[in-house]
């Protein structure tokens, strides 16, 4: 693994880079590798042992600068436009996670022919019917000297487990730990703190626009993304396929990265989605 600051129109961007092979754009979540911590988690290490795993840092996560300049979804989807150029990425095979989906997908509406493969893990940047957006800001506020209870319950099947504590531990972490996490939330908020939060009203009747296969990952339990967003994107866009782990909450990658890498590797490597709608037993 090594990383490296890349100039993307005047903007820095911190680049977290591993493995080779065919390269594969990594967007990253607000509890994930340039948030929850630095380096990559068990999910990222098995997809770098078969793909070029690049992974940039979104603006003001990391190392990367101008978060100033973000204030909708529409920047970021511009600004990974941008750095798609500069990579020379001409049809990118895009694996975006949480908050990275919801960048990833503003890119194939915008963009259709830059987007080659995409790849959704538990994407935000819909708002459903009775079926509401977690309220991650409120959630990440410790209670009673520390303890982060409901924001485990928020994004883990079983928020007792070690790795959900390991993640998301209870009362203060080392001190670049606790910058990242709140660099997260400080550009998360930049996107969706005011309403409409954490989605795009325009999003839905804009899928259709998306014309790369898509493969949607959901855990069964993700109380902060619902299901029915997943259900919602494999409905609307051209060619998708749905798989929902019955072992995973919001964090599928972290919770069963095992899973996770059987269904993205092969699609990525092939472009060929396997069989959707399936619910896949812990």
């Amino acid at each position: 693994m090594t990383t490296r600051i890349i100039d993307v129109r005047g903007r820095t961007v911190e680049l977290l880079e591993a493995g080779s092979g065919h390269p594969v754009l990594y967007l990253h979540d607000m509890w994930d590798l340039h948030t929850a911590q630095a380096g990559m988690f068990p999910f990222h290490e098995q997809l770098s042992a078969n793909f070029r795993l690049i992974a940039p840092a979104h603006p003001g996560c990391g190392d990367s600068n101008s978060i100033k300049e973000i204030t909708d979804i529409e920047d970021l989807a511009f600004h990974y436009l941008d750095l798609l150029n500069v990579l020379g990425m001409k049809a990118a095979t895009i694996v975006g996670v949480g908050l990275g989906g919801w960048i990833a997908t503003e890119m194939a509406v915008r963009n259709p022919e830059r987007i080659g493969r995409l790849a959704l893990v538990g994407a935000a940047g819909l708002q459903m019917p009775g079926a509401l957006v977690g309220d991650i800001f409120m959630y990440s506020q410790n209670r009673d000297g520390g303890i982060m209870q409901e924001l485990r319950e928020l994004l883990f099947k079983d928020a007792d487990s070690d790795i959900a504590h390991s993640v998301v531990p209870d009362g203060r972490v080392n001190v670049p730990d606790e910058v990242r996490r709140y660099k997260s939330l400080t550009l998360a908020g930049r996107v969706g703190w005011e309403p409409p939060y954490l989605h795009d009203r325009k999003l839905l009747g804009r899928l259709h626009r998306i014309a790369c296969p898509t493969l949607l990952i959901w855990g069964e339990h993700d109380r902060f993304v619902p299901l029915a967003t997943g259900e919602a994107y494999a409905k609307h866009i051209q060619v998708a396929a749905l798989h929902v782990l019955a072992g995973s909450g919001h964090s599928a990658i972290i919770e069963q990265p095992k899973e996770c890498l059987d269904l993205i590797a092969p699609f990525l490597a092939s472009g060929i989605l396997p069989e959707g709608e399936k619910r896949l037993a812990d």
